[in-house]
C-alpha cells in the first residue's frame, strides 16, 4: 500500500464518492414511492472495515451524520458472520436508528480475490408508512415509540424480515418496492466498492482529521453559549409549552466540544431526539461554520466532542417517542450550534433559516403521502474574501439545514394521490429585514378529494427564526384548515396535530422565512 500525493488522494476520494452517488441514483430510480423517487428522501455512504465513515454523497445531513451509528449496530449484530450477499436492516432509534420511518440497510464489501473485507456500504430511506397510530407513522400525539410503528433491531435482512416490514405498512406494495430499491442500491455499491481493495482507504480518514484540526487550530479559542426553544412537544395542553435546548461550545487548540448540559429533559411527546441525531446536527453546523470543503468523514469528527445528557430531548432514552426528533429537534440543535458559533466566528455564520421541516403526512384509503415543505434561508455575511458589504440574501423556497430533499412536483403529487394543489407560491415579505434579507417561505393550499387523516409536525409557529448582526427575525409559519375551501371558516391549527379532514377541505401551510443578516438599510 503506497502513500498518495494530494492529487492522487483527491482522485481516490472522488472515485469513492462517485460510488455513493451512484447508489443514491439507483435507489431513487428504482423506488416506488414519490417520497424517494421525486423528493430524494434517501442517502448513501461508504464505510471502512471498522465502521468509520469514508465518504458520503451530498444527500440528507440528518441521515448521513447519524448513519455511523447504524453501521456500528450492523457490525455488532453480524460479529464475524458477515458473508458476501449479507445485508443488515435496522430502524430502531435505540439500536442505531433515528426515527422509525428511516430504514437503513448495511452490507459488507469483500475483495474479489482473497475475500478480505474492504468495508461497508449503507443506504437509508424514509418510508412513508410503517404502521403506528396514524398514517405516516408520526402521530402528533404519540408519547411512546410504540405508537409510531414497527421497530426493527439490527438483524440480517431476509425474506421473512421483508415480509414483516411490508405487512406492517398501510401501503405494502410501496414498501416492497422501496425495500427492493434499497437492496439493489447496496448490491451495486458492494460491487463497485470491492474494486478499491488495494487502495489506501485509511488516508481518506486521516486527511479528514488533518483538515479539521488545521481549520480549528487557525480559529480563536474560547467558550460560547446559546439557547433556543422548540415551540411545543405535541398537541395536548400540557405539551403546548416550549422546550429549551442549551449549548456551550468550547474550542481549544485543534479540538472543539459541544456540551448540551442544561437542555430540558425528554418530554411526553415525540419531540425527542436520540443522540445519533444530535451528533449529526453538530457535524452539519461545524462544517458549515468552518469550511464546507472539509471531507465529511469519520476523521473530521475525531477532534469533536459531544456531551448530550442521557434522558434529555437531545439524547432520549427508551421508550420515548422520537418521530419528530429526527426532523424537528435536529433543526433546533443545528440552530443553537450555529448561534454559538456565530459569536465565535461572526464572519462565517448566517442568520437562522426556517428551522423546521414542515412535515405534512396525509393518509386515505390505501395510500399515504409524506412531504417536508421548503421555506426561507437566513441572510448571510459577505462572501469571502470580502469582509464588509451588505452580505448575501437568503434563498427562498428551499430546504435548509438538516434536510436536503426536493419539493414534490405538483404533477407527480396529483398523479399519485387524490389531492389537488390550489396554491403554491413564495410567501412575500416573510424573510427578515437586513442588509442581507432572509429568504421567503412558501404558501401552499392542498385540496382533499376524499376523507383523510392529516398529521402536522411543524415548528417555528411561535418562536421566529432569529436575525443576526442587526438583522430582523423571519416570519413564523402558520397552519390553517379551510372547511370546504371557505376562507370565512378558516381554523388555525396547532403546530403539531393529527386531525380528520373531509373531501373538499383545504389545508393551507405558510412556512417560515429566514432571518435577516446585518442592519436593515434606512
Amino acid at each position: 500500500m503506497t502513500e498518495l500525493d494530494p492529487a492522487g488522494l483527491q482522485v481516490l476520494m472522488s472515485r469513492l464518492t462517485g460510488v455513493a452517488v451512484e447508489m443514491g441514483e439507483v435507489l431513487r430510480r428504482a423506488a416506488f414511492s414519490p417520497n424517494i423517487k421525486e423528493r430524494a428522501d434517501c442517502s448513501a455512504a461508504l464505510f471502512a472495515p471498522d465502521g468509520t465513515l469514508l465518504v458520503q454523497a451530498e444527500h440528507i445531513p440528518v441521515h448521513l451524520g447519524s448513519m455511523p451509528a447504524s453501521v456500528a449496530a450492523a457490525i455488532a449484530a453480524l460479529g464475524d458472520q458477515a458473508t458476501p450477499g449479507t445485508q443488515v436492516v435496522v430502524n430502531d432509534p435505540y439500536a442505531g436508528g433515528t426515527h422509525l420511518n428511516d430504514i437503513t440497510l448495511v452490507a459488507p464489501a469483500f475483495a474479489a480475490t482473497g475475500g478480505r473485507l474492504v468495508g461497508w456500504v449503507a443506504n437509508r430511506a424514509h418510508h412513508a408508512d410503517l404502521g403506528g397510530a396514524a398514517p405516516g407513522s408520526m402521530p402528533a400525539d404519540a408519547t411512546e415509540i410504540h405508537a409510531e410503528g414497527l421497530r426493527i433491531p439490527p438483524v440480517p435482512f431476509a425474506t421473512g424480515v421483508r415480509a414483516v416490514i411490508v405487512a406492517s405498512s398501510r401501503t405494502p406494495d410501496e414498501r416492497a418496492g422501496d425495500l427492493d430499491a434499497q437492496v439493489g442500491a447496496n448490491s451495486l455499491g458492494v460491487e463497485r466498492f470491492a474494486e478499491f481493495a488495494d487502495e489506501p482507504l485509511d488516508e481518506v480518514v486521516a486527511y479528514g482529521e488533518r483538515r479539521m484540526r488545521a481549520t480549528l487550530g487557525a480559529l480563536p479559542d474560547g467558550t460560547w453559549s446559546y439557547a433556543d426553544v422548540l415551540d411545543s412537544c405535541g398537541p395536548t395542553p400540557d405539551q403546548q409549552r416550549p422546550a429549551t435546548i442549551r449549548i456551550s461550545v468550547t474550542k481549544a487548540g485543534d479540538s472543539i466540544t459541544f456540551d448540551f448540559t442544561g437542555t430540558d429533559e425528554q418530554r411526553a411527546g415525540n419531540v425527542n431526539a436520540v443522540e445519533a441525531v444530535t451528533v449529526s446536527a453538530v457535524a452539519f453546523a461545524l462544517r458549515s461554520a468552518t469550511d464546507p470543503t472539509i471531507p465529511a468523514n469519520g476523521g473530521a469528527m475525531r477532534p469533536v466532542g459531544v456531551i448530550a445528557p442521557a434522558g434529555s430531548i437531545v439524547a432520549a432514552t427508551f421508550p420515548s417517542a422520537v418521530g419528530a426528533g429526527n426532523v424537528e429537534v435536529s433543526q433546533r440543535v443545528a440552530d443553537v450550534c450555529l448561534g454559538a458559533l456565530a459569536q465565535a466566528w461572526p464572519d462565517r455564520v448566517g442568520a437562522a433559516s426556517q428551522g423546521t421541516m414542515n412535515n405534512l403526512l396525509i393518509g386515505g384509503s390505501g395510500w399515504v403521502y409524506y412531504e417536508t415543505v421548503a421555506g426561507g434561508q437566513g441572510g448571510r455575511p459577505p462572501r469571502p474574501p470580502a469582509s464588509t458589504g451588505p452580505g448575501q440574501p437568503g434563498m427562498s423556497g428551499v430546504h435548509t439545514a438538516m434536510t436536503n430533499t426536493r419539493n414534490t412536483p405538483i404533477e407527480a403529487l396529483e398523479r399519485a394521490f387524490p389531492m389537488r394543489v390550489r396554491r403554491y407560491r413564495l410567501r412575500r415579505g416573510s424573510g427578515g429585514a437586513g442588509s442581507a434579507r432572509g429568504g421567503e417561505g412558501i404558501e401552499r393550499d392542498v385540496l382533499m378529494l376524499e376523507d383523510v387523516t392529516v398529521s402536522l409536525i411543524t415548528e417555528r409557529r411561535v418562536s421566529p427564526p432569529w436575525g443576526l448582526a442587526g438583522g430582523e427575525p423571519g416570519a413564523v409559519g402558520e397552519n390553517w384548515l379551510l372547511r370546504q375551501g371557505d376562507e370565512s371558516r378558516a381554523e388555525r391549527l396547532l403546530d403539531k396535530c393529527t386531525i380528520r379532514m373531509r373531501a373538499g377541505d383545504v389545508l393551507r401551510m405558510l412556512t417560515p422565512g429566514g432571518g435577516g443578516w446585518g442592519t436593515p438599510p434606512g
